[in-house]
């Protein structure tokens, strides 16, 4: 299995789906759904998925397809693909460029492709979980080794007290140089093309993984659940340059 024969394909996804959701961005009649989650949800999730789903129909019969609004479909199979359609539907529906489409090929439960496209700034980040491009021109996590020198991420400062430790992490955001809210899945297109160190989610469903998991690696970064375990199926993500991911983990798990 090489990944290298999947990536036109994910590029073609990434390409049709920014096309779909771009009209809708800043859009004034834009509605804004809430699902039984209380998360919010748009007719360009919905509308982009869908199309996605397509595709993947008609090109791959065989593979399995996991999205966060249409649910699973034949995911026994080799090949599964996994679909955000927009990481970030708050930021998306209130005209910020904090979001994007989340692309996994997931092969025998292992994610080996990932793509974070962020459709309205023209970003395609793919990663193989050896070499990560943005726009195709490789790029690579920053060498930031202290806390203190760290720009620190995440989608919601309230969040960690809800599901991890949050004093933990209120301790870890007063060591680092910076703490900034540029979270969703753009937080972590920040870490792999380095203009920021770490990324933390302290809670996360399968569809908000999977591509990460390539990109992050294939970018030279680390990345693991919020205890410094494997972040395939993992509910939690830490993602930081290779000599801060061990810091991170100890000051959040004291």
């Amino acid at each position: 299995m090489n990944p290298d024969d999947f990536k036109p394909f994910l590029l073609e996804l990434a390409r049709e789906s920014g096309d779909f959701i771009r009209p809708y961005f800043a859009s004034p009649g834009l509605a804004v759904e809430t699902k039984a989650d209380q998360t919010p949800v748009t007719v360009a999730d919905r509308g982009a998925e869908e199309l996605m789903r397509r595709m993947i129909r008609g090109r791959f019969p065989r593979h399995g397809v996991l999205g966060e609004e249409f649910g699973a479909e034949h995911t026994d199979a080799e090949f599964v693909w996994v679909l955000d359609p927009i990481d970030g539907t708050r930021a998306f529906a209130a005209a910020t460029p904090l979001f994007g489409t989340l692309i996994a090929l997931v092969h025998r439960g292992r994610p080996v492709l990932g793509a974070i496209h962020q459709p309205v700034l023209r970003q395609l980040l793919v990663g193989d979980g050896a070499q990560t491009t943005l726009n195709g021109r490789p790029v690579r996590v920053r060498a930031t080794a202290r806390i203190e020198e760290a720009t620190l991420l995440c989608s919601d400062v309230l969040s960690p007290a809800k599901h991890q430790d949050g004093a933990a992490f209120d301790g870890l955001a007063r060591q680092a140089k910076q703490l900034r809210t540029w979270g969703d899945c753009y937080g972590y297109l920040l870490v792999a093309t380095g203009w920021a160190d770490i990324m933390c989610d302290p809670i996360m469903n399968p569809w908000d993984v999977a591509a990460l998991i390539p990109v992050i690696r294939g970018a030279g970064g680390v990345i693991t659940d919020w205890q410094g375990r494997d972040p395939v199926d993992a509910r939690s993500i830490v993602a930081a340059t290779p000599a801060l991911h061990p810091q991170v983990i100890a000051a959040l798990n004291p």
